[in-house]
């Protein structure tokens, strides 16, 4: 019995398997379709699809750098305890190496691209999903990359190689050194790592995280009982201090307590004898923004019995 493409298609979305595992179920049942789906859900692989509403805030982040570009991934699973899985590891580790050569930040295009073995990083996904038991996700990528210089990766907590909780990377444009832009961008980066900036700079803020600090200066200010005029400066005030204090060039270096970043790079600079630009940065802490499903022992149970 002969099968078409469309045959594969509706297969992988009636069970949530990968594509290859699709082909050659329908291979092995002679193109049943039924027969398909049973030797599937026979095998574990059709369990993803059911898998894919759990909350997934565990994980890892990886990072991976050629020179003058760097990349940074996060993949999430439902527990900690699968981030330490070799599998799992392995399968966070080449995709971050796939999204490196990637034209763009689009995750969904990433899913599509070529995934070593001959398959797609999404059935490489889907595969992991049935295999390990546990829902997974990509869940963002971010590229940074200079016409000169040198990508400087950071990675805090790892857990492996290029593999962690929180990577950093840090893009330096300049004619100087790879070892000075190493060593600067290491300790930039460490900086990233504790100290959160939002943004490059006060310009780069999001729009409605400033006026949403604008309105809560407003409202402290109308509490003070000040004049209005008195106010409006209080409020100016309140939201040029939080763009200094959330913005990576006005932060105070953490190795000195007493420095702006923007002085800590332009100082390296000088010495170099040549300009050195903090051009771009990447910051991913895993699970950042996701918001965790409180359950008790007997439902996670419960759900694990259930598939």
């Amino acid at each position: 019995m002969a099968y078409t493409a469309a045959d594969v298609k509706n297969l992988r979305e009636r069970t949530g398997a990968g594509m290859m595992d699709c082909k050659k179920a329908l291979d092995e049942s002679g193109g049943d379709f039924e027969a398909a789906v049973d030797g599937l859900r026979a095998k574990g692989l059709a369990a993803a699809a059911k898998k894919s509403s759990r909350t997934a805030a565990e994980g890892l982040v990886g990072i991976a750098v050629t020179g003058t570009r760097g990349v940074a991934v996060e993949v999430n699973s439902e527990t900690d305890f699968v981030a330490k899985n070799d599998q799992f590891q392995d399968f966070v580790r080449k995709t971050t190496e796939v999204a490196l050569g990637a034209g763009s930040d689009d995750v969904e295009a990433l899913k599509g691209a070529a995934y070593p073995g001959g398959t797609t990083v999404g059935d490489a996904l889907t595969n992991n999903v049935a295999t390990i038991g546990e829902n997974q996700q990509i869940r963002r990528m971010k590229t940074v990359e200079v016409a000169q210089g040198l990508v400087v990766p950071y990675m805090h907590n790892a857990a492996a190689p290029n593999l962690g909780k929180i990577g950093v990377l840090v893009a330096l444009e300049s004619e100087a050194a790879a070892d000075v832009l190493e060593a600067l961008g290491k300790q930039i980066a460490m900086h990233i790592a504790a100290a959160f900036p939002l943004a490059l700079s006060a310009d780069d803020l999001d729009a409605e995280l400033l006026e949403r600090e604008r309105k809560v200066a407003a409202e402290k200010a109308a509490e003070s009982g000040k004049p209005a005029n008195v106010q409006e400066k209080m409020v100016e005030g309140a939201v040029a201090k939080y763009a200094k204090e959330n913005a990576l060039l006005s932060q105070v270096f953490v190795m000195d307590n007493k420095t702006p970043v923007q002085q800590v790079v332009d100082q390296a600079g000088k010495e170099a004898g040549t300009r050195i630009v903090l051009k771009d940065f990447v910051r991913f802490q895993l699970g950042e923004g996701i918001e965790k499903k409180e359950t008790d022992f007997a439902a996670e149970v419960a759900a694990a019995v259930q598939g």
